[in-house]
């Protein structure tokens, strides 16, 4: 991949700068807008054309989760990546639901900003250590319910290899290597997966399958 496009929106300016500022050094990312707010974001996307948006949640006008919700109907080839001061899983869970690729809070170091960025243009998601606890929480707090018939998810071998090596972070290509298909036939699966679990993106579709104990 060439240079990423990115996007940044947040009411605070000397934030937006700083972040803008302190990704400079990094030639692989160029910055093609800012806004203050998530109205002002959609207003321009057509023009800017970013690859990823760095997204925060509180904004005046429109916040960062309605704008998410339109970007990933609207804009399914753009990936957002929350930045936000808020730690809430609720707000992590939500926000992968609805369409972020990644979640980083606002004291992340200027490279796991750059990392997120690189990785979800590349890979379609970004999971840090933040994120991944959250997940093994659930995970571990869904296995003291009792199941239910009625409510089984399940999948057979090839889903479920597709599924595991995805998130093993391997590329449609490299599993297509590994389970002797076409990579088609890898994008076919995954985009059914993500249909019949109502994953947005590759993330979602990730945080739904560890959510769910769905991969060893």
């Amino acid at each position: 991949m060439g240079v990423i496009k990115v996007a940044i929106a947040d009411d605070h300016k000397i934030f937006r700068k700083g972040v803008i500022l302190s990704l400079r050094p990094y030639s692989a990312i160029k910055f093609v807008q800012e806004a203050e707010n998530g109205q002002e974001l959609l207003d321009g996307l057509a023009a800017s054309e970013p690859d990823v948006v760095l997204m925060d949640l509180r904004m005046p006008q429109k916040d960062g989760i309605e704008t998410t919700k339109i970007i990933a109907k609207q804009y399914p080839s753009i990936h957002i990546i929350a930045l936000t001061m808020y730690e809430d899983e609720r707000f992590v869970s939500h926000m992968m639901e609805i369409g972020a690729n990644g979640y980083l809070l606002k004291s992340a170091d200027p490279s796991e900003i750059k990392r997120a960025i690189i990785e979800v243009a590349t890979k379609g998601y970004y999971l840090n250590n933040f994120v991944n606890r959250i997940l093994l929480k659930k995970s571990h707090v869904r296995t003291k319910t009792i199941p239910s018939l009625n409510t089984e998810i399940t999948l057979n071998d090839r889903e479920r290899e597709v599924v595991r090596y995805i998130c093993m972070e391997f590329t449609a290509q490299e599993i297509a290597q590994k389970i002797d298909v076409s990579p088609r036939t890898v994008e076919a699966i995954k985009d059914r997966l993500m249909e019949r679990f109502g994953a947005k993106n590759t993330a979602g579709l990730v945080f739904f399958a560890v959510k769910n104990n769905l991969i060893d």
